[in-house]
């Protein structure tokens, strides 16, 4: 058991919703009689889900400085009716790239404007979002006169295209798509070369580093995982690949992990969110923190709306309509706490994911919406009452035993002597 926790990073806990995922990818995949992990469902799954993702990375920001948004879905539906009439042969016929400018601008023009009441003004960010909810939502209306525009076929490719730019890999009966092959490599060797990066820095420091057995062990894992994720979607339907939404996510991902855990500004955002009396006392501008989450919030639900009308063709007055829910949902379940602070993008995917594998088992099993909505509500209450009952009996939240974890192992796994006092200190 020492042994498993060890290859696992020294806490079976931090990999809960991990564990839960694939659990549920694997229940669902036997339920449906072997539909579940295939690379047609999969392709769906991200593609359809993109947007929830995409506005969750940036719901966690606004949590984490302690605020919330429930305007995103409501902007992402103006953004969408926007992007759709400047680029219609009914609306202003623009050429498709300028569109999505224009559209982009539009989030940004909203962004401005929640960060300005919320920063300057010093108006709760439940209350100014709550206005721009119902704001955004009649502009929709008000722009579209209730009514269904088409996007162009550029738009449709960014919400639902596949990679198919050089030829694909014949062997024998099997059609294997090259960019994905491309591409999983690229993670695969990216990952690997920045983990013997990160041992080799560890060793130079004087720390103690895993064994090398359980250091290769750990690598060879996430690369067979990155293997067997890429061979489904290389294999599927001739003409199909990884979807290029997911490809956005992914560079998403990469950007907002970075931003979040690397740079002033995102250690500014979890700064305000833990005590934002404590953080301007240091220093750092809570304004500017407050500004830059909720208009980096409208800029993701300028993306999201993109990819969504890209995928559904066209934009509809029912676009956006309880978005806000899913993308605070997954916030939550990835382990972001109610009262700010904690919570990280790549724990967020994860509830994102969990969250889309719910909803499409349970549409596969042939379960109607009222089930499943009230499974979801369900997951979500059980979810953070888990990490609050943590929290209450002294024990530290999921999250919070990940961010201990990560004190005293290296970014490669590498084991410091912390003091046991550390983690006391993020027990609330």
């Amino acid at each position: 058991m020492s042994a498993f926790r060890q290859l696992l990073g020294g806490n079976i806990r931090q990999f809960a919703m991990v564990i839960v995922l694939v659990v549920e990818m694997l229940l669902f995949h036997f339920l449906t009689g072997g539909t579940a992990l295939t690379a047609q469902n999969l392709q769906s799954v991200i593609s359809g889900n993109a947007y929830v993702l995409i506005l969750a990375m940036g719901m966690v920001l606004v949590i984490i400085a302690g605020h919330i948004d429930l305007s995103v879905g409501s902007v992402a539906a103006v953004v969408g009716i926007v992007l759709a009439k400047a680029t219609s042969d009914t609306g202003l016929g623009m050429p498709w790239w300028v569109g999505i400018l224009v559209a982009l601008c539009m989030g940004a023009v909203i962004g401005i404007w929640h960060g300005f009441w919320v920063a300057f003004v010093g108006v709760p960010a439940f209350v100014v979002t709550l206005a721009g909810m119902m704001l955004f939502r009649g502009m929709n209306q008000y722009i579209g006169k209730s009514v269904s525009i088409p996007v162009p076929n550029e738009v449709k490719y960014i919400g639902a295209g596949f990679m198919n730019w050089i030829p694909p890999i014949t062997v024998g009966n099997w059609v294997i798509n090259s960019e994905t092959i491309i591409l999983a490599a690229v993670l695969a060797a990216g990952y690997v070369v920045l983990r013997l990066k990160a041992r080799r820095r560890q060793s130079s420091l004087g720390m103690k580093v895993r064994p090398v057995n359980v250091f290769l062990i750990q690598m060879a894992v996430a690369v067979a995982i990155v293997g067997a994720g890429a061979w489904v979607f290389a294999t599927g339907r001739p003409g199909t690949s990884f979807p290029i939404p997911g490809i956005i996510v992914i560079l998403l991902f990469f950007f907002y992990h970075f931003l979040s855990t690397k740079t002033p500004l995102g250690r500014g955002v979890y700064a305000v969110g833990g005590n934002r009396v404590a953080a301007g006392l240091t220093g750092i501008s809570v304004k500017k923190i407050n500004f830059f989450v909720m208009f980096n919030s409208s800029i993701l639900a300028a993306i999201a709306a993109i990819v969504f009308v890209g995928r559904s063709t066209s934009s509809t007055p029912m676009d956006g309509v309880s978005w806000e829910l899913d993308a605070i949902a997954s916030v939550f379940i990835g382990g972001a706490s109610v009262w700010g602070g904690i919570g990280t993008v790549g724990g967020t995917i994860i509830g994102a994911l969990v969250m889309a594998f719910l909803n499409n088992g349970m549409f596969l099993m042939g379960m109607g919406s009222d089930v499943t909505q009230m499974i979801k509500g369900l997951v979500l209450l059980l979810a953070v009452a888990f990490d609050v009952i943590s929290k209450m009996q002294g024990r530290p939240s999921i999250i919070g035993t990940f961010l201990q974890a990560r004190k005293r192992l290296g970014v490669d796994g590498a084991q410091t002597d912390a003091p046991k006092n550390e983690e006391k200190a993020t027990q609330k």
